[in-house]
């Protein structure tokens, strides 16, 4: 105390290093308690990544259990005291669980952990570093807004990744690119095309993910320009997570052909204007006239139907339609199912997709969603971090409430 004032001390944001430790410490108990009861057969951990490959929520996955055999039984209640021995286990530690499935149990920190924040922030960085990829088109607006608001993050990408980085920012401000190789690209890391009726403008773009204390000198921004010169370029850009020397400064404000020099704090920037256009409100992606549009040309067996099957102990079916998609990444909205036949008392039957002008009701924020898409074995798939979206086959989908 100084002065009559209390002086308060925030305590140091853990480091990835020193959660991993945590993490080890608390799959060490976890697989102990588990021998220890032998109930510890086919089990282990996977990260929320590795495992769901989804986004992230809300609190963090810190690690997820899974298993084959006797510990889910206990976890059920079938070993008498062991489910609430194995809460009590995870309390002590500051942690608590959500059984996800019949193999698998979600571990989450304490809603008054201090490491609740630090998991938050690692799951989210690792679903961005997902996301840097060269085709995700305006899909995903979490790549954008978390380097405008942490920019020192961009060291923490390989030289790869910030170049990719680069990329989708100037397709995201309408511009037509072109990334480069990654090697043997005549010092070109991005083509920047803008189309204009007086004569298009192309800008060649250099990156270089440097630390702070390596700054560019003057040849390195001379070899950009001598490029730009060959290739008959309008402008160029020089890009830095680093900063430059006196000398390349002065270089750059002589060159004939215009010259821009970047660093972290211009990245942040396009970042954050990127964020603003890309709103996470997704139904305002697409107007309803296009999905008027979508919904009268789609046929009983159209692939932009798709289906999910879902459920622990029931079976339901969720039905979607793709509004618009990527190489990577697609926009899905939900649309309900009909039934077509039941037991009479609505617990087992069959049902469709019911597709109408009543599906137009359905574009807003809690029902259109986003979900990454790959193709596995020729077929197209979505998925969200819960469901396996794949095209709908045409035929009636069983479902059973009963669990």
């Amino acid at each position: 105390m100084a002065n009559g004032q209390v002086q308060s001390h925030t305590a140091p944001t853990p480091t990835d290093a020193e959660l991993d430790v945590v993490v080890a410490g608390l799959q060490r108990s976890i697989q102990e308690w588990a021998t220890r009861h032998e109930l510890w057969f086919d089990c282990g951990f996977q990260t929320y990544a590795d495992r769901v490959d989804g986004e992230p929520g809300e609190p963090p996955v810190v690690t997820i259990l899974h298993f084959d055999g006797d510990l889910g039984r206990a976890l059920d209640g079938d070993f008498v005291g062991l489910d609430m021995e194995f809460f009590k286990l995870l309390q002590d530690l500051g942690f608590w669980y959500e059984r996800i499935d019949s193999v698998s149990a979600h571990i989450y920190p304490e809603d008054d952990s201090p490491l609740l924040q630090p998991f938050l922030d690692r799951e989210n960085w690792q679903w961005v570093c997902g996301l840097v990829q060269q085709d995700v088109a305006d899909v995903y607006q979490e790549l954008y807004s978390h380097f405008a608001k942490r920019p020192e993050d961009l060291h923490r990408l390989t030289w790869r990744e910030f170049e990719t980085l680069l990329f989708r920012i100037f397709q995201a401000q309408g511009f037509t690119c072109e990334l480069g190789p990654g090697s043997n690209d005549g010092g070109i890391d991005v083509r920047v095309l803008q189309r204009d009726p007086l004569g298009d403008i192309l800008t060649l773009v250099q990156a270089k993910r440097y630390a702070p204390r390596n700054k560019i000198n003057m040849s390195a921004v001379a070899a950009l320009h001598g490029v730009a010169d060959v290739e008959a370029a309008q402008k160029s850009i020089f890009v830095t997570t680093s900063d430059y020397l006196p000398s390349a400064r002065k270089f750059a404000g002589r060159t004939r052909i215009p010259m821009t020099l970047a660093t972290s704090d211009d990245v942040r920037d396009w970042c954050r204007d990127a964020s603003d256009g890309i709103i996470r409100d997704k139904s305002k992606l697409v107007t309803p006239r296009a999905v008027i549009s979508l919904l009268n040309g789609l046929e009983p067996r159209d692939p932009r139907i798709v289906h999910a099957r879902t459920g622990y102990s029931v079976i339901m079916n969720q039905f979607a339609i793709v509004l618009k998609e990527t190489k990577h990444a697609a926009l899905l909205m939900a649309i309900p199912a009909r039934t077509i036949s039941d037991d009479g008392y609505g617990q087992r039957g069959s049902e469709v997709p019911d597709i109408g002008p009543a599906c137009l009701d359905r574009l807003t924020a809690d029902t259109v969603f986003r979900a990454k898409r790959f193709v596995r074995d020729g077929d197209v798939n979505y998925w969200d971090g819960r469901n396996l979206y794949s095209a709908w086959n045409g035929q009636p989908a069983l479902f059973d409430l009963c669990d």
